[in-house]
């Protein structure tokens, strides 16, 4: 896609003016690299000046921070804010709201000051100053649910930015029975993502996903790659249900701009 790094625009004496973070699964993870790539393609049109890191760029510390290795987490992001400062860099854009939470709170304390912003914050500001714009009618009145991401909405009080871009597609927005201050977590967070689930008689992820079913949504929207994966797996256990669609914020935004 022709994204240049952070290095190669200071060998050109430019300073982009966003760094896009793209986080370990934006990265590496086969599904969320269309995320990255629907999100790369706004910036694009918008005409944003960004850059990323690259090779530079390593996990921002949250799992590690989660599951309790503080020693971890203070290596891991001591190298990043070394990297970020060599650059400096002054705004962050994310895809993932664990990113977006650690790097935001928990970098300051580190001395990594940064302006942070998720990507449903960016989209949205970018409808609204005229920079994105719907040209398509593909989502108009279709049903689409949004699941909140704990660390985009509880941890950092964000509920408005992607349910307002979801609006912008004049979409019907169906609300889960838990939602916003009372949304269920995907199953993922807390480094959950990588471990074994705990004994119970129901995973997280397939509550979760039978409560965005009972919303008779065609596309549960998601703003974070971990949600996705976890949404995604539900509506693989629901044989009846695999018509619905999981899809981030920023793919169903990239569908109708150009």
């Amino acid at each position: 896609m022709n994204v240049k790094t952070f290095k190669e625009y200071k060998e050109l004496g430019i300073s982009p003016d966003i760094l896009f973070w793209v986080g370990c699964a934006g990265s590496y993870d086969d599904r969320a690299k269309k995320i990255t790539k629907s999100l790369i393609n706004l910036f694009n049109k918008s005409g944003i000046s960004f850059g990323v890191l690259g090779v530079e760029e390593s996990c921002s510390g949250d799992p590690a921070k989660r599951a309790g290795n503080e020693f971890l987490f203070q290596m891991q992001a001591l190298s990043n804010i070394e990297v970020l400062n060599s650059y400096q860099v002054k705004k962050i854009v994310t895809a993932c709201p664990h990113c977006f939470n650690t790097i935001k709170n928990e970098y300051p304390e580190l001395g990594g000051i940064y302006e942070v912003v998720h990507h449903s914050q960016l989209i949205d500001q970018l409808i609204n100053d005229g920079k994105l714009k719907i040209k398509d009618d593909q989502f108009n009145g279709k049903k689409i649910t949004f699941h909140d991401p704990c660390y985009l909405g509880r941890a950092n009080g964000e509920y408005y930015a992607p349910r307002k871009v979801i609006k912008a597609l004049r979409a019907d927005l169906k609300e889960m029975k838990s939602c916003k201050e009372k949304a269920m977590c995907c199953g993922a967070g807390g480094a959950q993502m990588f471990k074994d689930s705990e004994k119970g008689n129901k995973e997280i992820n397939i509550k979760r996903t039978e409560e965005a079913i009972e919303t008779k949504s065609n596309i549960i929207a998601a703003a974070c790659p971990f949600c996705n994966t976890m949404l995604t797996d539900g509506i693989k256990s629901h044989e009846n249900h695999k018509e619905v669609q999981v899809k981030d914020i920023s793919e169903l935004i990239d569908k109708v701009t150009d």
